[in-house]
């Protein structure tokens, strides 16, 4: 979809869906497997991505016309870094725990290849409204990927979703509940896992079905 063919839902729905940056793309692998132990993290780091691509698109787009190609990289880093320090500065300030707890994470969203792609590929050829949905769709696909991981590795490593309980307090204070979920092997077997499914189901529905 960033060729400029079809419609800008159809641009938003592939970075969502088809064009998915973490379970397609397989990319922002570091945020991806280091923050989705809960799923206040997850939604937050998701939220925090989501916010830089849109305005780092927005920007991006609508200076197009001026930004001359041997300075672009320079521009896209610049624009990503202010609006990654905007965000990391709001949540010291209004959710100070969760920032403890991602620790450098935000701020390595100025390296996150996902935001530079789509600077890269859409917003500098594109117009603003074309870039903002594609900005939107790979914001929540990216925070929809984070999500399912961080229900999933929350559940069975500390029985809880969003810190309330959701199984048994016995089968968790019985040890359970498994908890290399919640430490790094968890998030690369429930990443493998979740991608494995969805390439099955992208296979079925490349073939018809049969699979």
């Amino acid at each position: 979809m960033a060729d400029g063919n079809g419609s800008n839902f159809d641009q938003f729905a592939a970075g969502v869906f088809s064009n998915n940056p973490v379970l397609v793309q397989l990319l922002g692998m570091c945020p991806t497997l280091a923050v989705t132990n809960s799923v206040e993290n997850a939604l937050v780091m998701g939220a925090a991505v989501t916010f830089v691509v849109v305005m780092s698109n927005l920007i991006t787009s609508l200076l197009r016309n001026l930004i001359q190609p041997h300075v672009r990289i320079l521009i896209f880093t610049l624009t990503i870094a202010t609006f990654v320090t905007i965000a990391d500065m709001a949540l010291r300030a209004y959710m100070f725990d969760v920032s403890k707890k991602l620790g450098a994470f935000v701020p390595l969203i100025i390296v996150n290849c996902i935001i530079i792609c789509r600077a890269e590929v859409v917003a500098i050829k594109c117009s603003v409204s074309r870039s903002l949905a594609d900005a939107f769709g790979m914001g929540l696909g990216f925070t929809m990927a984070l999500t399912i991981l961080g229900i999933v590795r929350e559940i069975l490593g500390a029985g809880t979703l969003l810190k309330q309980p959701v199984l048994p307090a016995a089968f968790v204070e019985n040890g359970h509940n498994w908890v290399i979920m919640i430490l790094p092997p968890g998030a690369f077997l429930t990443l493998g896992v979740v991608v494995g499914v969805v390439n099955h189901l992208r296979s079925r529905k490349a073939t018809g079905g049969v699979a």
